[in-house]
């Protein structure tokens, strides 16, 4: 066992660098002079000269190889070093050093750190409902299977996928904030300062996440279940006299949810990497519209590069320990 997380670790270290590069060839190499002709336009009504869009490349890096940038920027994420802000000077920027967000003038981590809990906070609410009441729902139709709950359960989380998540999450705010005022209307207040507050602003971004997800876990669930629940060791738990529910949820749940928890751990490693519409439409000032601040400001690759290599580390991480959860969640799995 400890063999094989050495390796997957090993193996993750290696993803994560590969993609590091990938991402900083994308952004600060593929799109080529682009951001500072758009930066240059917009200091200057559109009439940017040669001299000033040539000293603005160079205060971007751009007019470097790509592998002396690549490597000035790896170095700073372990030692520190000097980052070019907007104003054209260079600051200390300390270990792990991701640049310098043009939209604040703090550091990328900083920005980061100050961030995260407002997505963390969406993505545990969210993501407790869906997987609860999907698992749960998806059991109970399994147990049931053909009956109307069990055909209630198909017909809803076809009709719920056929509609957007962000037309979903728009309408929710559209009537249960802004007309019946049911719930407060934008904003995200920190749970450490008031958790009940808290619970009371995050409801309904909770509520929506978990609506927009529970009848797919339903769903992929209750497949694994009927399946399960057609093998010989559950025929064999009801003739020894089991009771039902202990069937149910100590013995076939236990064996079908092995796979919602590799869908699972996917799932909840994107949404830590930003609830994008969520965030945008409710006002959280969380890492997904972070995101999206950082597209309308033409300098600042640094956080667009930091918000897609983070979530590339979360979907890593997320998939190790899957891999490890697998062995603990079903005995017949084994790892080599």
């Amino acid at each position: 066992m400890i063999g094989f997380i050495v390796r997957r670790i090993l193996a993750s270290i290696l993803v994560v660098v590969l993609t590091s590069i990938f991402v900083f060839v994308l952004f600060f190499k593929g799109l080529g002079d682009s951001p500072a002709r758009n930066y240059c336009d917009s200091l200057h009504n559109g009439q940017c000269a040669p001299a000033m869009l040539a000293s603005i490349k160079h205060q971007m890096g751009l007019d470097r190889s790509v592998t002396d940038n690549y490597v000035t920027w790896a170095k700073g994420l372990f030692v520190g070093r000097d980052a070019v802000y907007v104003d054209g000077k260079e600051y200390a920027c300390p270990a792990p050093c991701l640049g310098i967000s043009q939209m604040t003038g703090d550091t990328v981590w900083d920005d980061l750190l100050q961030k995260y809990p407002a997505t963390l906070t969406v993505a545990v609410g969210g993501s407790a409902i869906y997987l609860t009441f999907g698992v749960l729902m998806g059991a109970l139709a399994a147990r049931w299977r053909g009956t109307t709950l069990d055909r209630l359960l198909v017909g809803s989380s076809l009709v719920v996928s056929a509609i957007p998540d962000y037309l979903i999450i728009l309408l929710a705010w559209v009537f249960f904030s802004l007309r019946w005022q049911i719930f407060p209307e934008v904003g995200y207040f920190p749970i450490t300062q008031d958790p009940l507050k808290t619970v009371t602003w995050m409801m309904l971004p909770w509520l929506v996440l978990g609506a927009t997800s529970l009848t797919d876990y339903a769903r992929f669930t209750r497949g694994q279940m009927v399946e399960t629940l057609g093998e010989d060791y559950i025929r064999t738990a009801h003739a020894k006299g089991l009771r039902t529910g202990r069937v149910l949820f100590r013995h076939a749940l236990r064996a079908a949810i092995v796979p919602v928890v590799t869908i699972f751990g996917l799932d909840f490693a994107g949404l830590l990497s930003g609830t994008i519409f969520i965030e945008q439409i409710f006002g959280i000032d969380g890492i997904g519209h972070w995101g999206l601040q950082a597209l309308n400001t033409p300098m600042d690759l640094s956080v667009l590069s930091a918000t897609v290599l983070v979530g590339a580390i979360l979907v890593v991480v997320g998939n190790l320990l899957v891999d490890i959860a697998y062995s603990l969640l079903d005995p017949r799995v084994t790892v080599s």
